[in-house]
């Protein structure tokens, strides 16, 4: 499939901007087939040279090969280490579709080796609240165990979590938590929030984080994955929440000391953990939150909508646009 490109919003590092062979091109290099679907449908006629690769499942030691020259890289979820794009000859520009670019590859690294680095925000923001939101609700109410026991013949009832006039507790404050807040207050919940820098918002609180951690019957975190972030919650941060409290992570499954949360839920400090993200994707079969009865797992699927996506390669599209266009 071969088709056309064009660019738009947020880099991470700088490289140099022409191309070696003189010619403005890219490369989608892992497209699964929605996406596939979503770049033909957007791409126009006045656009660079895009081609797809519908190959989601492509190996970073492919990525050489497979680019031969290409100076645009398109990135959904497939690492390139930096021995790797080293290898990527006439590789000027790395499109990461999304925001968390530091899981999957160095910016700085890649920086020296003359490669800048685009990320994207702000494309899901609303799909992945919404998911956050039926997370929290899923684990209050404990759909998804009731679900499964029923399927096996068992006729499971439990106690659920009323969540009106409940507090809940989002640890960062970008544009998914807002958008969360906002449907917290829809029901109304108390919200509260931390942030690493003031901020002010209509209905939210801003507290310190010892206190958010306190006082919240639910925690959402809303942090891009840092070494400074890494482990944020910690099993000493996990012990300061209060006792029975649900963890809700769409971010990173690396904010959080997984062997901390994994005891946590087995001794009750938790009630339960709605996640989207973990560690190790796909997370493995047979992982120990795989086995714990009061967690709900989602596949890191929270801005997998049609909204999401057009935002999402739309913005892809434009940042190759402004590139050729410097």
């Amino acid at each position: 499939m071969t088709l056309t490109a064009s660019a738009a919003p947020s880099t991470v590092s700088a490289g140099t901007a022409t191309p070696a062979n003189g010619a403005w091109r890219a490369l989608f290099v892992d497209a699964n087939p929605t996406l596939a679907a979503v770049a033909s449908r957007l791409h126009r006629a006045d656009d660079i040279p895009l081609k797809v690769n519908q190959q989601p499942d492509i190996t970073s030691a492919q990525l050489p090969a497979l680019l031969a020259g290409t100076p645009i890289a398109i990135v959904d979820h497939t690492h390139l280490p930096t021995d790797i794009a080293r290898q990527c000859e006439g590789l000027k520009h790395v499109v990461f579709l999304g925001t968390g670019a530091r899981s999957y590859m160095n910016p700085e690294e890649l920086a020296e080796l003359g490669i800048t680095v685009h990320t994207i925000k702000g494309y899901g923001d609303t799909a992945v609240a919404e998911c956050a939101f039926s997370l929290m609700w899923a684990a209050a109410k404990g759909f998804a165990r009731m679900d499964r026991e029923m399927r096996a013949g068992n006729w499971l009832r439990s106690d659920a979590v009323q969540l009106t006039g409940k507090t809940i507790g989002l640890v960062g404050f970008g544009g998914i938590a807002q958008e969360l807040a906002r449907l917290a207050r829809g029901v109304g919940m108390r919200v509260l929030a931390w942030n690493r820098t003031p901020k002010q918002h209509e209905g939210v609180e801003f507290v310190e984080l010892d206190t958010l951690l306190a006082q919240s019957d639910v925690v959402s975190l809303h942090l891009l994955l840092t070494d400074e972030t890494r482990n944020f919650l910690s099993a000493e941060r996990i012990r300061s929440m209060r006792d029975g409290a649900i963890l809700i992570n769409t971010a990173r499954g690396a904010l959080v000391d997984e062997d901390a949360m994994v005891q946590a839920l087995r001794d009750g400090k938790l009630a339960h953990a709605g996640l989207d993200v973990f560690t190790v994707e796909p997370l493995p079969a047979g992982h120990v939150l795989t086995t714990l009865p009061n967690v709900t797992l989602s596949a890191h699927s929270a801005f997998r909508t049609p909204e999401a996506n057009n935002n999402l390669f739309e913005a892809a599209l434009q940042h190759c646009r402004r590139i050729a266009a410097a």
